[in-house]
Formats: structure tokens, C-alpha cells, sequence
């Protein structure tokens, strides 16, 4: 098959289309025929160096696909699936029973591809850590990202008063998706606009994290996932910050995937390009000016 190998860390030049022997499924496995797979910006973070790991290596991790071979119960030869695969930068990838779920017809390979780690990400950080209910308010920092405008639409959905931050490029797109109310944080204060937030979930981290504190209730759940907020500032605050890790969640996922094809929640993608354009991808990616997720194709 093909995949992109990495054998050592760098730029996005140590990212290469190689020939590689196809993978075998071990028991409770599942080998998956891979039709579209994200980029996330841990690929690019971990092609930096970021988390030390075995190389060569073969990076990715949100599929969607057909089952090719299955040696789990639940899944069978031709069914479509996507999920979380190891080594999804590939033509062939493998996924455990429990890291992918069936995927519904109405839901496309590219908008399920999109989904595991940004929309558990979001999911998880609004319900899970934050506890967000109906009525509360909601502050989402970076809501145009790949995480943050599927963030704003959860919290809309879940009855929220929502609010989200981005440049004024992104204005009239998160507004669309049904925010309430857009702060540009290039030309305006969050922090003299928008008290009493019950949830902050910051998808941005450094300053933005600060600029976060001084909106929040005391009480509030200040929620990140790219650094943790600063403990002085927080407690000063009687903020509860959290840093989460996100967790495959297949009955999270499968939930998910039921709005996005039942038309409820809008995936918006970035780019779609072929695998053979990965180190284009990642270029794009750690740019930090894209609207939505990118798409490799194999």
C-alpha cells in the first residue's frame, strides 16, 4: 500500500509517500480501506518532535473508510466506518472494535473524516468537564477552528447563550452557525464585553486563556486544550480550570455523526487535497488560518 512515512522529525519535507507492507489486523482489530483522513494539529506537532515515538512512522489518526477485514465482533467486510485508525496516513489502516463506529449513509467519507478528535474534543469539553446546561452561557475562544466552530454549534444546540471569538474575517460564519454574539479579538476586549460565562472553552490557548479569566462567574469551568490556564489568575477568580485530553467515545461519536448527516450540525472543511499533497496539508494546518478541517484523500 501506500502511506506517508515519517523517518525523522522536521518540517513538512520529512513527510514521504512511500510503499509500505500492508498492515494485519490482530484480534479485536479491524483493518480499514481508508477513504478520506484529517489532519489534526497533533500530526504536525508530533512530526515536530513534540512527544518522542518510534520512526519510522506512519501519523494520523481520524478515518473514514470501509472495512477491508475485520477480526472484531460488531464489524464486517464492506461495511463503512469511521472512527480513529493508527497510522491513518495510508491507504490501509488499522482500528480497534472500539475507537470506530458504523458510519450513517447520509453522512460523507470527508465530513466523517472530519469529526472524531475535533468533535469528541469539543463534545467533551463543553458536557463532560463543563457541564454546560440550557441557559447558561457559553464563551468559545477560536470559533471558526476545526474544534471551535463544531463547539458552537453543541452549545447552541444544547440551548445556550453562546458566544465565540475569532477575527473579523470569521464574524458572519460563526454567527451563521448560530452564535449570539462574535467578539473580534484583534480590535475588541473580551473582557470588558462578556461576564458571567458558566463555560469558557479556550481552543487558542497562550494570552487568549488570560483574557478568558476575568469573563467567567465565579465558579465557572474555564475549560483548555492547549495549555493550562494560570493557577494564580483562576483562583483569584474561584474560576475551576481544567486541561483536557480528548478520549474515544464511540457512543459520543455515533451521536455526533447522527447530527451532522441528519443535517443538525455543519462540518465545514477547509480543503480536501490528495495524500500525496500531506506536506501542503501540514503547511496549511500550522498556518492557523484555516476555516474548518483539511482532508487528505488517499
Amino acid at each position: 500500500m501506500r502511506a506517508v512515512v515519517m523517518h525523522e522529525t522536521g518540517g513538512p519535507e520529512v513527510l514521504l509517500l512511500q510503499d509500505v507492507p500492508d498492515p494485519e489486523p490482530g484480534e479485536g482489530e479491524v483493518l480499514v480501506r481508508v477513504r478520506a483522513v484529517a489532519v489534526n494539529p497533533i500530526d504536525w506537532k508530533l512530526r515536530r518532535g513534540f512527544m518522542p515515538r518510534p520512526l519510522p512512522a506512519i501519523l494520523g489518526s481520524d478515518i473514514a473508510g470501509t472495512v477491508e477485514r475485520s477480526r472484531a465482533e460488531g464489524f464486517s467486510e464492506g461495511e463503512e466506518v469511521f472512527g480513529f485508525a493508527s497510522g491513518a496516513y495510508a491507504e490501509l489502516a488499522i482500528a480497534g472494535s472500539g475507537t470506530i463506529v458504523h458510519k450513517p449513509g447520509a453522512l460523507g467519507d470527508v465530513q466523517a473524516a472530519a469529526l472524531p478528535v475535533a468533535a469528541l474534543t469539543a463534545w467533551q469539553a463543553l458536557f463532560d468537564r463543563g457541564g454546560l446546561k440550557a441557559g447558561q452561557r457559553a464563551l468559545i475562544a477560536g470559533g471558526a477552528g476545526g474544534v471551535g466552530h463544531l463547539a458552537v454549534q453543541f452549545a447552541k444546540q444544547a440551548g445556550a447563550v453562546t458566544i465565540a471569538t475569532g477575527s473579523e474575517r470569521n464574524r458572519e460564519f460563526v454567527l451563521g452557525l448560530g452564535a449570539d454574539q462574535y467578539i473580534d479579538y484583534a480590535s475588541q476586549d473580551v473582557s470588558e464585553l462578556v461576564h458571567e460565562v458558566d463555560v469558557a472553552f479556550d481552543t487558542v490557548g497562550g494570552e487568549t486563556t488570560r483574557t478568558l479569566i476575568p469573563c467567567m462567574r465565579r465558579g465557572g469551568v474555564l475549560v483548555t486544550i492547549t495549555g493550562a490556564a494560570p493557577e494564580q489568575e483562576v483562583a483569584q477568580a474561584g474560576v475551576d480550570a481544567q486541561m483536557l485530553i480528548m478520549s474515544p467515545n464511540p457512543e459520543q461519536l455515533a451521536h455526533i455523526g447522527t447530527l451532522v448527516a441528519d443535517g443538525v450540525v455543519h462540518v465545514e472543511i477547509a480543503q480536501t487535497m490528495p495524500l500525496a499533497e500531506v506536506q501542503r496539508a501540514h503547511t496549511l494546518s500550522e498556518s492557523g488560518r484555516t476555516r474548518g478541517k483539511i482532508i487528505l484523500i488517499p
